[in-house]
């Protein structure tokens, strides 16, 4: 019997060798669900939540604890994106939905958290415009992997008209900057006039460089002008465990039922021995 319970707990490592299952570990992220916000106490602009560098002459900075970006994109709460929408410098932005009248399915983000609205094709003159959004990692291990999960959707700005596309590159490196770093991309979204394409869960391995790098999300969109808008939720940095270490743990579980099972099967003899002697 023990001879068959090692081949198998054998067996396992090897799997675990050549492929690991998945295993949650620890969220890297500061602030994933992007609640940790200040909205700068500005006369003049009041309550905006807009986050990055466009803004009326640089009055309002709004803090988004973590991350960074010098872009064109929104911190949306969840009910406002196609209500009151979110204030930027151009009055409220507001997103294609049911409570502007387009019944095109719109939804806020599945966890119920807030989210970030990125116009996905912005170029202005000034250099201004669509940029990523940054945030810098410590204490990474250098050669091992690490998983990016998050959820993404694709909308269009109302008052405007025209069928778009978009998607999100994301790099993890030294600079964020997406070619230069390891970087991977979603498929395009194709949307149609004032559509919503729905939210999408999209995963990505990642393997470190540097004890330190930067994981960067980059919307881009197309055309230019007619707001693309692609929605980030809920980013997730994880550590992908050795196979090896994968592997011990399985033994080690195997190793502790075995032990368990011989304890159970002693036990009635124990008892039947004792009813014997009276």
């Amino acid at each position: 019997m023990m001879r068959k319970v090692l081949t198998w707990l054998a067996a396992l490592a090897v799997c675990a060798v050549v492929g690991a299952p998945a295993y949650a570990t620890a969220n890297l992220l500061v602030n994933s669900d992007f609640s940790d916000y200040t909205l700068k106490n500005d006369p003049d602009y009041m309550g905006a939540y807009i986050f990055g560098n466009l803004t009326p002459q640089g009055k309002v900075n709004n803090v988004l604890t973590g991350w960074n970006t010098t872009g064109y994109n929104f911190i949306m709460t969840p009910g406002v994106a196609n209500t009151t929408g979110s204030l930027g410098p151009y009055g409220a932005l507001t997103l294609y939905g049911p409570g502007n009248g387009s019944n095109n399915g719109y939804v806020d983000a599945p966890s119920g958290h807030n989210y970030i609205a990125a116009d996905a094709g912005l170029h202005n003159p000034d250099g201004t415009g669509t940029a990523p959004i940054t945030q810098i990692i410590n204490n990474l291990t250098i050669g091992s992997q690490y998983r990016v999960t998050f959820d993404w959707a694709s909308a269009q700005q109302t008052s405007f008209n025209s069928a778009t596309s978009e998607q999100w590159i994301v790099s993890f490196g030294d600079t964020g900057v997406a070619g230069v770093d390891e970087t991977y991309s979603t498929p395009f979204d194709n949307n149609v006039n004032h559509g919503f394409t729905g939210w999408h869960t999209t995963t990505f391995l990642f393997t470190a460089t540097g004890t330190t790098q930067t994981l960067a999300f980059l919307a881009n969109g197309t055309p230019e002008g007619q707001p693309p808008f692609s929605l980030l939720a809920d980013p997730t940095l994880q550590a992908v465990p050795e196979p090896a270490t994968w592997a011990m743990m399985l033994i080690g579980f195997g190793t502790m039922g075995v032990m368990m099972r011989g304890r159970r099967n002693q036990l009635p003899g124990r008892r039947n021995s004792r009813l014997q002697a009276i």
